[in-house]
């Protein structure tokens, strides 16, 4: 049987004892011990009656045991279905009924909030804790480390990553085997990645950056991970002479480049810094270059297509680029009017082609179809130029997205809970630039006339409803919102107002 995912991140190492994952503690996982825990879970999800296509919702904490889940729903042909830590039980009630999860996997400490949303929605509850202990650890103590993979074609839906959408309702991007092979390969190759390389891994694993492109070209080079719960700047640089590469956000740098430990001594072994998921601002690459001797490497991609461009290899990294398309993806500058192609130079829209692209949005055939070109191009939703050196620059989006120290953040969502409070008239969202998380949310509200907006009860109306990466850094209290003479909002007006907030 051939299963292309697992035949290609994972196969080649089921009797490897070369190290995957370094701890923080010192521990270290071989190939071999770390595809023996997904077999495990790949029998348990048998035998809970899971068969392949199925959805497994999984919001846990960052551990070895949390990544062999992947493993495991790649061997047994189940669709991986990643959820932030920080959604709230409100938030996942949607993603969990959307998807039809058959399987849900938390921390213990969410037992009790998501017990009656998995009940209602007929899905099974399983636990799994940052320290590796759980019901799911439990279960499949017994199962056996051997299991006979699965058979998928390359078509076959692999994992489903739920991404803001235009009408505030988050949409479920189906990626297929196809789409994670194909990006994997192509990074390996662009990048330089071997069996000699150590990757440090503090990324998220619910995110596309840190499981899709960290973890996926790692399993696909044979390399291993320094395999952190999250960033810290000290324990980076405690770790940084066993290391070869890094893989961060914005924010990463930023906070190493505050670290007076952080100089060109510690780095000069490094072969690759690679910066994403938000914009990197030219002063800090500027700054990094001459603190390390090192230029970032800047790329470009999202949930839906994986990474679209990148700044090379060998060649001049520019700032304030996210470098050229890559092998096999095809990168147009169109009028979003029209959808006729743009000259060099000329700022439009961005859209995509090629192997790394969805397959469309789960349950969402319209938003598909607007998206989604008979062609295969797949309209982004960013605005950009591309210069006569064929360098890709991002200027904006056409669409409201906010994209903070990685995340995904759609306006409309925040603006419901605002106008929802008694003393709000209405609001408006809007992102600005921040110099660790690239951007960072601002509310704008207007009080309805005779009230006066208590700012702390409407961050507290805030925090109950959503994640905490989505509550405004700043609220602002106006008299009114900017309009144009059709009476929509004018948002430009408002980050051309607020811009320099966090960076003045």
């Amino acid at each position: 049987m051939t299963n292309p995912l697992y035949d290609t991140l994972f196969g080649a190492h089921q009797k490897n004892a070369a190290t995957f994952l370094r701890l923080a503690d010192g521990t270290q996982i071989s190939y071999q011990a770390f595809l023996e825990m997904g077999s495990q879970f790949a029998n348990l999800t048998q035998m809970m009656g899971l068969t392949p296509g199925d959805r497994v919702a999984v919001q846990v904490e960052k551990s070895p045991q949390a990544l062999a889940l992947y493993a495991g729903c790649a061997q047994a042909g189940l669709v991986f279905l990643p959820l932030n830590t920080a959604y709230t039980a409100g938030e996942l009630d949607y993603f969990i009924e959307n998807s039809g999860a058959s399987l849900v996997i938390c921390d213990a400490k969410a037992t009790d909030s998501l017990a009656p949303i998995a009940s209602k929605l007929g899905a099974q509850l399983e636990t799994l804790n940052a320290d590796g202990s759980g019901s799911i650890c439990d279960k499949w103590a017994n199962c056996s480390t051997s299991f006979a993979i699965v058979s998928r074609a390359y078509t076959d839906l692999a994992a489903l990553l739920y991404t803001s959408g235009t009408t505030g309702r988050s949409k479920g991007a189906m990626l297929s085997q196809a789409n994670l092979i194909s990006n994997a390969k192509t990074l390996v190759q662009e990048w330089r990645f071997t069996s000699d390389d150590v990757l440090l891994h503090a990324l998220p694993i619910f995110h596309t950056h840190g499981l899709f492109v960290a973890t996926n070209v790692t399993l696909c080079a044979g390399s291993s991970m320094i395999f952190l719960p999250k960033f810290d700047a000290d324990q980076i640089i405690d770790l940084m002479p066993d290391a070869s590469s890094l893989m961060g956000v914005p924010t990463f740098y930023t906070r190493l480049l505050d670290n007076a430990r952080f100089d060109s001594d510690l780095t000069k072994h490094m072969r690759l810094f690679v910066s994403g998921s938000a914009p990197l601002l030219a002063d800090t690459h500027i700054q990094f270059e001459t603190r390390t001797g090192h230029r970032i490497l800047e790329r470009y991609g999202m949930t839906e297509t994986n990474m679209n461009t990148s700044n090379p290899y060998n060649g001049e990294r520019r700032a304030g680029t996210v470098g050229h398309p890559l092998p096999g993806v095809e990168l147009k500058i169109t009028d979003p009017a029209s959808g006729d192609s743009l000259p060099k130079n000329i700022v439009g829209q961005i859209e995509v082609r090629g192997a790394n692209v969805f397959q469309g949005y789960w349950k969402m055939p319209e938003k598909t179809a607007e998206e989604l070109r008979p062609d295969g191009f797949f309209i982004t939703g960013d605005l950009g130029k591309i210069d006569d050196d064929g360098y890709v620059h991002i200027v904006g989006r056409n669409k409201d997205l906010i994209i903070s120290g990685g995340y995904n953040i759609y306006p409309k969502e925040i603006e419901l809970v605002l106008d929802d409070q008694d003393s709000v008239l209405e609001s408006a969202v809007i992102g600005v630039p921040h110099p660790d998380f690239g951007e960072t949310v601002v509310a704008v509200i207007v009080a309805q006339a005779g009230k006066t907006v208590d700012i702390d009860t409407i961050q507290g109306a805030v925090a109950q409803s959503l994640a905490r990466f989505k509550h405004p850094r700043h609220i602002e209290i106006v008299g009114e919102l900017p309009r144009n003479t059709m009476g929509k909002v004018q948002k430009n007006i408002l980050r051309d107002q607020f811009k320099d907030l966090f960076t003045a």
